[in-house]
């Protein structure tokens, strides 16, 4: 119990970090005046140093220590998101963003998350464990949830205090480096029980458990190509652009729908348990994918914010539940590789998904990736309910 309140504290850090910057990293690149190709160039550099992050720990991270990995993880963030408030020339923001593994997207999902979710399921039985996935989600969209409430924090410093808005943007850029610092100590308590006992030179796997990541894995890089189109940071551009609002606006916006996010985890939970895990997954993100299409018709922010929250309280459903199932099909010792893996190809279809994003606003319109995000994710939706819908996790049977 004592490192599963750690990993909870520790993300929940990292979640309200990711949130303060899924909002403002957008805003603060733009008012160092670059273009939005470049603001998505900056993006996925992050992202791409989170996939080399996450590729080594799936690697090597249970033969590294798995505690040595995460307290090595945070440092490295939080020298990257420091050095993004120091620099202002392209080259440097782009090399800290990969370096950093700087998350611009508004929600966790780095490499830290393929240890502790590997970590998490020897701290539950069978019954217990998708409720253990789903209050780990839950405390990561609390911090969503006040990281992007408190991204209004620079309009209340120029209220306060007269400051210029560049310098109240690197004030919160500075500060989401000091809670990475904070959760790189948090890590230094973990236990010895989160280690595997003697772990192999290079990950072994079952066939059977390959077969599964292999097929689960290509539909995962398709979905999040398409959640690399509807990231936070192109998402709060979008509204800034469209309807004109400000800052405090769109992160009150965010604030509620990570809150929507967070409740809906507990109602996957729930769920789950009487219809399953994989026709939860389905059966509540297609849904969310088709109110949001409808988000860049909206006759102004008021309609356009509230078909943003019914899609926000959907979206999510399928996050817990696709992690205990992914850790229910596979054996214990394969744990941080299947983790790692899945989050490899999550990761690498994020990276993409900004720079297609950035051009799809610039070269068509503000609209595009939405539109074609949602369309993405649909697809996904569909076949992966073709390809599992009769692979069951043993608790089910």
């Amino acid at each position: 119990m004592k490192d599963r309140r750690i990993l909870y504290f520790t993300t929940f850090l990292r979640a309200f970090a990711t949130g303060v910057l899924g909002v403002l990293l957008g805003l603060y690149l733009a008012r160092l005046n670059l273009s939005v190709a470049t603001l998505g160039i900056v993006l996925s550099m992050g992202l791409l140093g989170a996939v080399g992050a996450a590729l080594l720990v799936t690697m090597m991270g249970d033969r590294l220590g798995r505690r040595r990995v995460l307290v090595g993880l945070a440092l490295l963030n939080a020298a990257g998101t420091g050095g993004l408030a120091l620099v202002s020339g392209a080259g440097a923001l782009v090399a800290l963003a990969f370096f950093g593994m700087v998350n611009g997207m508004g929600r966790d999902r780095g490499a830290a998350l393929i240890v502790e979710q590997a970590i998490l399921p020897a701290t539950a039985n069978d019954t217990e464990r998708t409720r253990v996935y789903a209050w780990y989600n839950v405390v990561q969209d609390f911090g969503h949830a006040l990281g992007g409430l408190a991204a209004a924090a620079p309009t209340l410093m120029r209220m306060a205090f007269h400051i210029e808005e560049l310098d109240s943007l690197r004030v919160m850029v500075l500060i989401c480096s000091a809670l990475s610092l904070v959760a790189g100590m948090a890590y230094l308590r973990l236990s010895a029980n989160v280690e595997v006992i003697e772990p192999p030179h290079w990950p072994q796997i079952s066939p059977a458990s390959r077969r599964i990541l292999t097929r689960i894995s290509q539909l995962f890089a398709l979905d999040s190509v398409a959640g690399g189109f509807l990231g936070s940071a192109l998402l709060a551009y979008f509204f800034f652009e469209r309807f004109g609002v400000s800052e405090a606006a769109v992160a009150t916006l965010f604030f509620v729908a990570r809150l929507a996010n967070a409740l809906s985890h507990l109602g996957a939970a729930w769920l789950a348990t009487r219809i399953g895990l994989v026709k939860t997954m389905v059966f509540t993100h297609i849904p969310s994918s088709l109110v949001l299409a409808t988000v860049p018709f909206a006759p102004d922010f008021l309609t356009a914010a509230a078909l943003f929250l019914v899609r926000e309280s959907l979206v999510e459903m399928d996050v817990p539940t696709r992690q205990s199932y992914v850790m229910a099909m596979v054996q214990p010792e394969e744990r941080t590789f299947a983790s790692g893996v899945t989050h490899l190809v999550r990761l690498a279809g994020w990276a993409v998904g900004p720079v297609m994003a950035g051009a799809a606003m610039t070269g068509l319109t503000l609209a595009a990736p939405l539109v074609v995000g949602a369309t993405l994710k649909v697809s996904y939706d569909l076949l992966l309910w073709q390809a599992f819908r009769h692979l069951s996790p043993r608790e089910e049977k």
